[in-house]
């Protein structure tokens, strides 16, 4: 069996694969305080509720994006399973050519969301990841990562109307039931969801455009939130919210290949 992690900067989804297939996955808070052995012990009781003995782990594959994490997951591997993880990162191999101008600081979940799609679709697409930033990553017919764009994500725009206003309320996450609010709580969540829904259509729009390709690309969306904001969208095509943690799976898989 093999275990993914992919560590977000507000969540941390884990994966449990056996094979090709996802047997468990959880959803947990990203704190960059969590020491080794909380880490450690969160790790145990989630295999717990599947009846998973660590021996039964056959790696323990990464995507990171806080890398101050990176020694307290380290030492979590060697705590639970013997031996450390494998981060994905520069040097891995991806079998994806990266055709940015510093391939190296591009994050390490968006090159995995790209060669995920990728396997999917097996065509030009674009992945939409909701995550604490919003990432387009584009990806062409022949299978190159050709870069993407970065806006800030829906809880960051949120948080910027409310701690910048002194009388407007938190509102939950949630479409609201027409675009003209009759009251302040849905007129907020009318400028917050369709606000952000029309930012990724005219981005998608935008980078489909640019890509030119014989094949129009397929968009897809991942991330806590895509199937909330696919709901409205005209661009997104298909919501894959275990994208990344099949990326990881993939990498892992192309690795033990060797060259």
């Amino acid at each position: 069996m093999l275990l993914v992690i992919d560590v977000g900067n507000t969540n941390t989804v884990l994966g449990l694969y056996r094979g090709p297939e996802l047997v468990d996955s959880w959803r947990i808070e990203t704190r960059k305080g969590r020491t080794g052995d909380e880490h450690a012990l969160l790790v145990r009781q989630l295999l717990g509720l599947r009846d998973v003995a660590p021996s039964e782990i056959e790696a323990v594959v990464i995507g990171s994006v806080v890398p101050s994490l990176a020694l307290s997951l380290q030492r979590m591997g060697e705590k639970v399973f013997g031996r450390p993880p494998v981060f994905v990162g520069p040097g891995t191999r991806t079998g994806m050519p990266i055709l940015t101008e510093n391939p190296r600081e591009v994050g390490a979940d968006r090159i995995v969301n790209a060669v995920a799609a990728y396997e999917v679709v097996r065509g030009p697409c674009v992945v939409v990841d909701f995550g604490t930033a919003t990432t387009l990553d584009c990806v062409s017919a022949a299978g190159e990562y050709l870069g993407g764009v970065i806006a800030p994500g829906y809880g960051i725009s949120a948080e910027a109307l409310f701690s910048r206003t002194s009388k407007l309320p938190r509102v939950e996450v949630s479409r609201p039931p027409r675009v003209i609010g009759r009251n302040t709580v849905h007129s907020i969540q009318a400028g917050l969801y369709y606000g952000y829904v029309d930012l990724v259509d005219g981005l998608c729009r935008r980078v489909v455009r640019e890509m030119r390709g014989d094949a129009a690309p397929r968009v897809l969306a991942t991330g806590g939130l895509a199937g909330l904001f696919a709901e409205a969208s005209r661009a997104i095509h298909e919501v894959r919210e275990d994208l990344t943690l099949v990326g990881l799976r993939i990498l892992w898989e192309r690795s033990k290949a060797g060259p």
